[in-house]
């Protein structure tokens, strides 16, 4: 297999890395297909992977990534199968089994080369409900898509649930293994199952979708490839299930969102506010598309936290400047999502609004006992530091903007909680 000429390591390793996310869920649902096995192929294709992190940053990418991918992985499945067979003869030997009792594991003798029907195959739909298999609880199911499908890190699963890394490892761990215990097939759901996997599959895609719009570490402040690619599993879970409001409501939210993509950066990559992003560079068919989509699915209901929250967006998204924003009607519907789906995060938001509405002290007010999954959170200190400068209480925001910026693993949002804190202490001398 040839390859292209290889470039700067420096600049390929981001292309690679980002290439790969994508691929990886396409190559295990390729594996899983041919050898019926979920969590051996999904560690075969981690191996692959690492194999290709290493050697495609300096002898550039292959002509066919997912081919190479699919073939190194399918490698070690094969590796995987063999020794298996050994294993089990030996077994037959010792307990004296006939011959004819012997079975061989599926696909066993066969070297899928990456070509044909099979390899042009998308499978990341069909891997993405596999993953939210009913015998799960909602919390593994969305920890293990979220690493098979997402592409995400234990440590960034873990930071979207708030809880330690280790227990996240345990918990995908067991994930695996129940995906392996309960037989479940990897093929679509018939329409009869996707009640039961629903929630758990909207639920993955939104935390993939919010890694790649605000990431939770390292020097970008977005991830591209991750938005773009919940972005369309949600499509195509909406072309699946069009009648569904939440699918719909989720899909308008996140092209409500993604929309404000290109405004939140400055030149340098520096973070940019919502209320001092430039407007003009919002897309604005991707807000013509969300605010027609939630529109049509309110309507219908029931209604669900995905839809009030592009409702919200849809508040911010539709007036020309930050100054004609319906803060009050923002509240209310704070309120509502409070009331059907309250989290933590919804909490800060909704502290926010209500500053807007009724007075930074009420804001506060809201954050004086937080949630426990919120204690030493950078977001917390974050929104208490805008709230106290809201305030006037230069001191204490300056405090909470340190204290943020000491917690976040951003780069860019290090880099602009630093600059706040430095631009009030600077005011006051």
């Amino acid at each position: 297999m040839t390859t292209h000429e290889p470039a700067d390591p420096a600049d390929l390793a981001d292309a690679v890395d980002d290439l790969l996310r994508t691929l990886a869920p396409q190559v295990v649902g390729v594996l899983t297909r041919r050898y019926g096995d979920f969590a051996a192929a999904e560690d075969a294709v981690q191996e692959a992977m690492l194999a290709a992190a290493t050697q495609w940053p300096k002898e550039g990418l292959p002509d066919n990534p997912r081919g190479w991918l699919v073939q190194v992985a399918n490698r070690r499945m094969t590796e995987q199968v063999r020794s298996e067979q050994a294993r089990r003869r030996r077994e037959e030997l010792v307990a004296a089994r006939e011959p004819g009792d012997r079975r061989s594991a599926p696909g066993a003798d066969a070297v899928f080369e990456g070509t044909g029907e099979e390899g042009a195959q998308d499978d990341t739909l069909a891997l993405l409900f596999l993953c939210c298999h009913p015998a799960l609880s909602p919390a593994s199911a969305i920890a293990l898509t979220l690493r098979s499908v997402g592409g995400l890190t234990t440590g960034e699963i873990a930071r979207a649930f708030l809880v330690p890394e280790a227990t996240m490892g345990q918990r995908i761990s067991r994930a695996k293994r129940g995906i392996k215990a309960s037989g479940g097939t990897f093929r679509m759901p018939d329409a009869a199952e996707f009640p039961a996997r629903l929630d758990a599959v909207l639920h993955v895609l939104y935390l993939i979708f919010n890694e790649g719009y605000a990431s939770s570490t390292g020097a970008e402040l977005r991830r591209v490839e991750l938005s773009r690619e919940a972005i369309r599993l949600t499509r195509a879970v909406h072309a699946l299930l069009p009648d569904d409001a939440e699918v719909a409501g989720l899909l308008a939210l996140m092209l409500l969102t993604e929309a404000r993509g290109p405004a939140r950066t400055g030149p340098d990559g520096e973070v940019v506010p919502l209320a001092e992003q430039d407007r003009a560079r919002w897309d604005a068919a991707a807000i013509a598309e969300g605010v027609a989509l939630i529109t049509a699915a309110l309507p219908r209901g029931p209604v669900g936290p995905y839809q009030v929250q592009a409702a919200i967006a849809a508040v911010h998204d539709e007036v020309p400047s930050a100054d004609e924003t319906d803060w009050p009607q923002i509240l209310a519907l704070y309120g509502v999502l409070a009331r059907i789906s309250d989290n933590p995060l919804i909490t800060l938001n909704r502290a926010v609004a209500t500053a807007m509405v009724d007075g930074p002290a009420a804001g506060l007010a809201l954050l004086a006992d937080p949630p426990p999954e919120l204690a030493g959170h950078h977001r917390l200190f974050a929104v208490r530091a805008h709230l106290h400068e809201l305030a006037g209480e230069r001191e204490a925001a300056i405090a909470d903007y340190r204290a943020a910026a000491r917690r976040t693993a951003s780069l860019p949002e290090r880099h602009h909680l630093s600059l706040c804190a430095a631009r009030l202490a600077d005011s006051a001398s």
